[in-house]
């Protein structure tokens, strides 16, 4: 199987830069006339797959929307990973996992391992037990052709309390993507990508000479917009994956509704 960065490229000059989120928030379910169910859950996720797969390069579910719904929400997150990769797109799964020892190689073990029922192309992962106790999902991203997007700056205002904390080395976050911009450096297969919120006036770090992928949320909804990303970003808007979820998912369960709003935003 080719790397995690080399589909993504090849996603990316087929179809554009666009992340789509699956969130089946209640109120969404709710706007698509269907029940607060696992039937309802099935219904929108696997629905907006049908729709505009064929047009999307990444979705990312969130896992938290499936998980609500027990062990019955999960098989409907595992059948949707199927879909997608059907579809030709990628998948991020959006878990936000940050452990240590044992059970961060679990997790690693449940999303990165080609052979886990859940295995998605990549997953987001959580430095702030250290950027080291993420090594066991390093590994498997390497050896299974995955991808990680390790939480840098995010687009919580929350998030700065800590990301912008000032340690010996300068911030939080700065330590983290010159982590990661360092790891990927001695990685065959440049595997590391971060997290980056697209709804701050200022990034607050330097992601300029970062040499992987870019996830930025907060598109849309959340106050960040397509057109100031190249004002915030800079040189690294290269590597940027804008991802817009309510956005899309507003203009269901019209096949035709969605299949346009998908369009304008990657025309955009």
């Amino acid at each position: 199987m080719a790397t995690y960065r080399q589909r993504l490229r090849e996603a990316v000059e087929a179809r554009g830069r666009l992340v789509v989120g699956i969130d089946p928030h209640p109120g969404m379910l709710d706007a698509w006339g269907l029940p607060r169910t696992v039937a309802g859950l099935e219904s929108f996720a696997r629905g907006l797959v049908a729709a505009v797969g064929d047009l999307v390069p990444v979705f990312k579910p969130q896992s938290a929307f499936y998980e609500v719904y027990g062990s019955a929400g999960i098989a409907v997150l595992e059948r949707l990973l199927a879909d997608i990769r059907e579809q030709g797109a990628l998948s991020i799964l959006d878990v936000k996992r940050g452990d240590i020892g044992s059970t961060m190689a679990a997790y690693a073990d449940a999303y990165l391992r080609s052979d886990a029922p859940l295995a998605a192309d990549a997953i987001t992962i959580s430095p702030y037990l250290g950027f080291a106790s993420l090594q066991p999902a390093f590994e498997r991203a390497v050896a299974h052709d995955r991808g990680v997007y390790v939480l840098a700056r995010t687009s919580n205002p929350e998030g700065g309390q800590v990301q912008l904390a000032l340690g010996r080395e300068g911030s939080v976050v700065q330590e983290i993507i010159d982590a990661a911009a360092e790891l990927n450096r001695a990685l065959p297969t440049k595997c590391i990508g971060l997290v980056v919120g697209g709804t701050h006036a200022d990034l607050g770090c330097d992601v300029s000479e970062f040499n992987g992928s870019i996830l930025v949320p907060g598109i849309g909804v959340q106050g960040g917009r397509l057109e100031d990303l190249p004002d915030l970003f800079g040189d690294a808007l290269r590597h940027v994956l804008p991802s817009v979820s309510r956005g899309v998912l507003s203009a269901g369960p019209d096949r035709d509704a969605l299949r346009a709003r998908v369009g304008e935003l990657l025309a955009g």
